[in-house]
């Protein structure tokens, strides 16, 4: 394949997992509500955006759950003020897990199963480790500093709380749903386009 067919494919992949991101984000969300007109949610977003950046690399898997779920937030009243840290940190999540899987581990190079599922699950946990410290860590003080919000210590915690949920199950979802669908990808010889 091209490079300019291969960088449409994943523009098109990327628009794809943005999609994704979005409808599991805001539809398949539970939302905890929190003093002061705050909230907090459990969801699956991040999963789709370890899933792409599993895919298709960092950047574009990244995009796609950035785009996504700043789309969820400016179409949330709650949530609205959040999508520039929602962007910043998926694309983060995106950048670290494509470089872990794809960088380090070469993934995309092996054929041996185990070294593809421990890489895998290195990956989607170096990915969102980074989410568990940095969501609430950037969240408080953008809550503290920006939007002047005297409540951001009792939202620390439950998002601290949220956050590592999110982690834990996104991990567990984004690595079960990849390594069968990476399978079916090379049977089906459309795993060389994601490549």
């Amino acid at each position: 394949m091209s490079k300019t067919n291969n960088r449409i494919y994943k523009i098109a992949l990327t628009g794809l997992f943005a999609a994704m991101s979005y409808v599991v984000f805001t539809f398949l969300q539970f939302k905890i509500t929190l003093p002061g007109g705050d909230a907090t949610s459990i969801h699956l977003g991040n999963a789709v955006c370890v899933l792409g950046a599993l895919l298709v690399g960092g950047l574009y898997g990244g995009l796609g759950g950035a785009i996504g779920m700043t789309i969820g937030d400016l179409f949330d009243p709650v949530y609205v003020v959040y999508a520039p840290k929602t962007f910043l940190l998926k694309l983060c999540i995106g950048l670290i897990t494509g470089f872990l899987a794809h960088n380090i581990g070469r993934i995309n190079d092996s054929t041996d199963k185990k070294h593809i599922l421990t890489w895998t699950i290195a990956a989607a946990a170096g990915g969102l480790l980074f989410n568990v410290i940095f969501d609430p860590l950037v969240g408080y003080y953008y809550k503290l500093l920006i939007l002047g919000k005297p409540a951001a210590e009792l939202a620390l915690a439950w998002n601290i709380a949220s956050t590592s949920i999110n982690a834990v199950t996104s991990a567990i979802v984004s690595v079960i749903i990849y390594m069968p669908l990476r399978n079916a990808l090379v049977r089906s010889g459309l795993f060389e386009k994601i490549d």
